[in-house]
């Protein structure tokens, strides 16, 4: 039957249409995204038209990719699983435990960032060279990463509420926050990079600074009246019943973002060896163009996480599938209309990031493999995002390994070697772990759905 709204709880996800419900967190939270995204990309756009290192300082941000995407997935393991978690008890109407994730959460954010900082000035120079740097691109890694770490604990912090925010249907106030820090660091790149001369320095600083001011907004907004849930200086305190599930349905989207870290540096490696800087920096700039075009298909399932982790808390399983379907459905005609796009313009797409001549060849050429069977990520992402609104962290894990893990990685160390195709073997791995662990994981999630319901029940 369908489910009450709860009287006890505000921002009732168990009421009205489902479909809008995930629209309405869906906007603001793929603009919160994406303006977090240009921080990065904003940064490859300017350092790709630097004259004279343009595509040595490109190389350089390529080789520091992993490392922030490491950042990134700790944030994810902290907080990702935490907000959904919260949500889900939000639906059974147990407000005061999901105040006690979201403080545990946040205990635990602090931490990753001051641990990961300290470890990454230490070792930061081997754990370069690993990523696949050279002597000329090294120092261009360096000059970036030294200025960039001071900014980890606002970056993660900052982050991590505004997953919370989201949660709790807060999305347009955290796409404000986001949007503050993005126009900051939109108007500081070219004044840091160009006008003052700090090259990729510059990039960094203005990453720091945005990022610190969206910290302190973000951290305003939960300390203040109108969040349902309280950030309480009890509820630091870590305890093992919350830091538990915290980190088992994290686990996911840190498995995620970590195996991008792995893959990153196993494709840096690679193209090391069989193109050099030149191919380093072209999948920098195909990373780049696949993280912007991927954005709002995951803006997508990520807000349906809390909407489908509310439901199935208040017991409405036949919400939790109409959610699964809408975002199926979007997902799908969205990437399909992407990858279109993509084959009919590429160069456009290298081009804005300063590609020319012999890059600009070789990166249209580039493009074509990496996206063939792009929509086939919808479903793996549509899977996903099932299995952490349901609770369930070891199919949401082992599908983010067999993605990335399983399949990308041994095919980007070996298909270089097989039939002669060089780089064109990093290039083509994406692609065939897209098909494979799409319809994998798409399969299971509905099996996982049918098991959930009544026996002769079935998803239309």
């Amino acid at each position: 039957m369908p489910q009450t709204a709860n009287p006890y709880v505000k921002h009732d996800f168990a009421s009205g249409s489902v479909a809008r419900h995930i629209i309405a967190l869906t906007l603001p939270a793929a603009a919160a995204q994406l303006v977090q995204l240009l921080y990065s990309v904003v940064d490859r756009i300017y350092l790709g038209h630097l004259s004279g290192t343009s595509q040595l300082a490109l190389t350089g941000l390529g080789l520091c990719f992993p490392l922030t995407a490491f950042i990134l997935a700790l944030c994810n393991l902290c907080a990702a699983g935490a907000a959904p978690l919260s949500a889900l008890y939000r639906g059974k109407g147990d407000i005061a435990f999901a105040e006690k994730i979201l403080g545990n959460s946040c205990a635990l954010l602090l931490a990753a960032a001051l641990a990961l900082t300290v470890g990454f000035y230490i070792f930061l120079d081997p754990l370069l060279y690993l990523c696949g740097a050279s002597a000329q691109s090294l120092p261009y890694a360096q000059s970036y990463m030294r200025w960039y770490l001071p900014g980890t604990l606002c970056s993660m912090l900052g982050v991590g509420l505004i997953y919370f925010m989201n949660a709790q249907s807060f999305a347009r106030e955290a796409m404000l926050c986001a949007l503050t820090g993005a126009i900051i660091n939109i108007g500081l790149d070219p004044i840091l990079i160009f006008y003052c001369g700090l090259g990729i320095q510059g990039a960094a600083i203005a990453s720091v600074i945005a990022q610190t001011i969206v910290c302190l907004q973000v951290l305003r907004f939960t300390l203040s009246a109108k969040p349902e849930l309280k950030l309480k200086r009890t509820n630091l305190r870590l305890q093992a019943a919350c830091v538990k599930p915290i980190l088992a349905l994290g686990l996911s989207g840190f498995v995620m973002q970590g195996t991008n870290a792995v893959v990153q540096v196993a494709c840096n490696v690679t193209l090391r060896r069989f193109g050099g800087d030149i191919f380093i920096g072209i999948m920098t700039i195909v990373s780049s163009i696949r993280d912007l075009i991927s954005l709002p298909m995951l803006s997508l399932t990520h807000s349906a996480q809390p909407v489908i982790a509310f439901n199935y808390g208040a017991a409405s399983l036949l919400r939790v599938k109409d959610a699964v379907r809408f975002i199926t459905k979007v997902s799908v005609i969205y990437l399909a209309l992407a990858w279109a796009l993509i084959l009919i313009f590429p160069a456009p797409l290298i081009a804005l990031f300063g590609g020319d001549g012999a890059s600009l060849h070789a990166g249209v050429h580039a493009l074509h493999l990496y996206f063939f069977g792009f929509v086939f990520m919808a479903l793996h992402a549509c899977g996903q995002s099932t299995f952490v609104g349901l609770n369930l962290p070891k199919p949401a894990i082992f599908f983010s390994l067999l993605r990335k893990v399983f399949i990308v990685v041994p095919l980007t160390l070996t298909l270089p070697y097989a039939a002669g195709l060089g780089s064109d073997g990093v290039f083509i791995a994406e692609p065939i772990s897209n098909v494979a662990s799409g319809l994998l994981c798409y399969g299971c999630m509905l099996f996982t759905l049918r098991h959930l319901s009544a026996p002769n029940s079935r998803i239309p």
